[in-house]
Parts: structure tokens; sequence; C-alpha cells
């Protein structure tokens, strides 16, 4: 059941009219939905675009670790000029030469104390963890652009209740004038309503106010200008049973938390490329060369070599020391922050929780004040007519039924945005999730593209 026809069951015919107040054009074409809001701001975003840059930028940190495993080739070249001048038996000679050399050396690490792999399984979970902060980013994005839309929705009715709070209170305004003409009131009535409209103005042009501010925000999340906003369709069948199970879920699939949990993996392994650096390290070099004119007895010369290395540290300072210790503590910072995400989503999920209960209830004790309100208004006019109820009356009036019905605009504002607060509390704020129609993402694309890639420059798209 959607939103819009929730709330028309359960408001009296006026109330009604407010919530389709906040998208006068619901049935034109050019109405935006949500959904299409969501989809925009997926693709759009700037803050979402640049994670996703990040991510792919994280990928290459495993074919960099990959590389500890692949031989090294490089190739030299020298050039250069030689001259000479010798004495023997009285006889002396002299000549110029023109020394080049080339050689081709290939060096393979066989072994460096599990340094690599290390390194590899490290750079694996930062790329995990960079998934799940990138869908993470993805959940904040799309909360804020819902939080957007029903913060514009809000605005453009709140704008149309103060519009209408003008007209009526302009209208008691003349008629107030009217009777002071005859005689009937006085001129500290006329004085009242006045005062009235002139306050009603004012409460326009602040409404007029929070709607551009609400647009500016709207463009700068979803990338587009508002156009005619339509309520919602309800996402609340998404929600968990209860408030128990929401922090369970949370827990175990909030992005925040799984990334923290991946950094941890990377810590460790941090402080296992720290204590590599106290292991030996066995390399094997090859090499080939050709020299050319070497001197006047030798025009050339080739040469192969092939060695086996070892390199034992003994003591370089302490600095590798001081790093394992580093990066023990850095473990255990991240270790941490492990506690301090799943209290934050415990949080979380206790607070949305309770907010959407109470938007529920306060649409229920909001519609009761309208319905009330409105029947308030009309016998107090009525009564004013004949004599019965002061000018005061009929204004205060008129002010509780725009408060009532104001309130009732921001608890269906906060509901949906309760809602949306709480699905992204339980990990579940994506576009597949939602059904977004969109091109999802998916930042394995690019890991495949670019894991076992032994050369090239070329960026590939992650498509």
């Amino acid at each position: 059941m959607s939103l819009a026809t929730y709330f028309g069951r359960r408001l009296s015919v006026f109330a009604a009219a407010v919530v389709v107040t906040g998208s006068a054009l619901a049935s034109s074409v050019s109405a935006q939905t949500l959904d299409a809001a969501l989809a925009q701001a997926y693709v759009n975003n700037p803050s979402l675009n640049a994670q996703r840059a990040g991510t792919r930028a994280n990928d290459e940190t495993v074919p960099q670790a990959l590389s500890g495993y692949r031989p090294n080739v490089s190739v030299g070249a020298s050039v250069g000029s030689e001259y000479s001048r010798a004495r023997t038996g009285g006889v002396s000679s002299d000549g110029s030469l023109v020394p080049r050399a080339v050689n081709l050396t290939v060096s393979q690490t066989i072994f460096n104390g599990f340094l690599t792999a290390s390194t590899t399984q490290r750079a694996e979970s930062t790329v995990k963890g960079s998934r799940e902060t990138l869908r993470n980013t993805e959940q904040v994005v799309l909360l804020n652009a819902a939080t957007a839309y029903m913060n514009v929705l809000q605005a453009v009715a709140l704008l149309d209740l103060q519009r209408q709070n003008l007209a009526a209170l302009q209208q008691e305004l003349r008629a107030t004038r009217d009777r002071f003409n005859v005689g009937e009131v006085t001129r500290t009535d006329v004085a009242q309503a006045e005062a009235q409209v002139a306050d009603a103005n004012y409460q326009v042009a602040q409404a007029v106010a929070n709607l551009s501010a609400t647009r500016a925000v709207y463009r700068q999340v979803i990338g587009v200008e508002p156009g005619s906003l339509t309520p919602p369709r309800s996402i609340e069948y998404m929600l968990p049973a209860s408030v128990e199970r929401a922090v369970s879920l949370g827990l175990s699939q909030h992005p925040a938390v799984q990334a923290s949990k991946f950094a941890v993996d990377a810590a460790m392994f941090q402080v296992k490329m720290s204590e590599a650096g106290l292991s030996p390290v066995v390399s094997v070099q090859g090499q080939l060369s050709q020299s050319y004119d070497q001197s006047n007895a030798v025009d050339s010369a080739s040469a192969a070599q092939v060695s086996l290395n070892l390199t034992v540290p003994i003591y370089q300072g302490g600095a590798e020391y001081s790093a394992i210790r580093q990066a023990k503590e850095l473990l255990s910072q991240a270790r941490i922050e492990v506690d301090v995400n799943r209290d934050t989503v415990r949080a979380n999920a206790v607070q949305y929780w309770g907010a959407l209960e109470a938007a529920k209830a306060q649409i229920q004790s909001a519609q009761a004040s309208v319905a009330a309100n409105t029947l308030a208004l009309e016998g107090v006019r009525e009564e004013w007519r004949v004599g019965q109820r002061t000018t005061t009356d009929v204004l205060n009036a008129q002010t509780d039924l725009t408060n009532a019905k104001s309130a009732l605009v921001t608890a269906q504002r906060d509901r949906v945005v309760a809602a949306y607060s709480l699905i992204s509390t339980v990990g579940k704020l994506d576009a597949l999730s939602l059904n977004l129609k969109v091109p999802v993402y998916d930042p394995r694309v690019h890991y495949h593209q670019v894991r076992d890639a032994w050369a090239g420059t070329r960026t590939p798209d992650g498509k």
C-alpha cells in the first residue's frame, strides 16, 4: 500500500487535501517519484562516484602485491670514450677506444619471510573493506536523497498551508473591517486581525525561504532540480518485525561494521608484513652481458652469470622492531573500531525504531487534531457572526487549524525518513534491495579486470 493510499484512507477529506498539497501535479506525466530521485542520485551523486573511483584504485593494490611473486627483468646499456697512451722499451704507443656494453638482468625472489603472501592478503582485505565502504557510501547517499526529497515535499506542503492561512486571515480581516464600519466590533478587533495577517505574511516568506533551501540541497544530493514530487510508496514492508531483529540485522549486515572487520584482517597481515623485515631473503639472479671494443687486444666479450643470494638482517637501527610494535597497536585500534561501529549501529536501530513509532502516533494524533480544529473553526466562525465569539477566538482557531495541518505534514515526512533510516541501519538501503531501475554498479568487475594483469596502462571501465 502506498503512503498516498494510506493517508487517503486514514485522513478526513480536508486533511487528505493537505497531503495532496505537497504534490499538486501528482497525476501529471512529468511528476517525479522518490524511486526516480533515488535512481538519479545513484547515478549522479559525486560523493558516490568518487568512492567508486577510490574502490577501483584500491583494486590495484592486489596486482601490486602479486608482483612480488614475479621476476624483475631489466636491460642496461653503456657507451663511452677512452684514450690511452703507453711507453714500452722506449717505444710510445697511444690509441682511443669506444667501449660499449649491453646487459640483461633477471632476478627472482625465492623467500622473503612470507612478505609477498602477507602483502597480498592485506591487499585482498583492503579491497573487501573498500567495497563495504562503497556500500556504506551508497546507503548514506540514498538516505540523504530520500531525506532531501521528503524535505522538499514537506516544504511545498507547508508553503501551501501558509498561503491558505494567509488567505483565510485576509478574509477575516475584510470581514472584521466590514463589521467595524457598521459598529459591530471595535478598532481593537481590526488591529488584532491586521497583526495576524502581518504575521502570516512573514510565515509565507519564511516558508518560501525554507523551500528554496530544501531545493538547493535536493540539487546537491540528487543532481537535478526537483520537479513535481509525488508522495512516495511505502517501504515499511522491508522493515524487520521488531527492534531486536533490527539490531541483530544491523550488527551482522551493516557495511560500516563489515568494513571495520576487514580493517582488522588488514591490520593483522600488516603485523606479519612488519615481522617479515626480520626474516632472511633468498633470491636468484641471472645476467647476460655483451661488451665491445674493450681493449686493443679484445674486440668483444660475452658473459653469463647466475647467482643465489642470501641476505640475513642482523640489526638495522631498530626501525623494524618499532614497525612491529606500531602495527600491533594499529591492530588493537582496528579491533576497538569494530566495537565502536557496532555500538553506533545498535544505538541507531533503537533510535530510528522509536522515531518511526513516534511518527505513526503523531500522525494519528494530528489527524484527530485536524478534524477537531476544522469543526472548531467552523463553529467559532458561526458564533462570531451572531456575536457570541470575539475576533480573537476566530483568529486563534484559524491558527490552531494551520498548526495541526503543519504537524500532520511534518509527521508524515518524519515517518518516511525514519523508515528509510531504519532500513539503512539494517544494511538494506541499496539500489538492488530497493529495486531501483538503474544499472547496478558491481565493484567485483573491475577487480577481476586488473587482478592478474601483468602489464598495461589502460584503465578498465569496470563494466
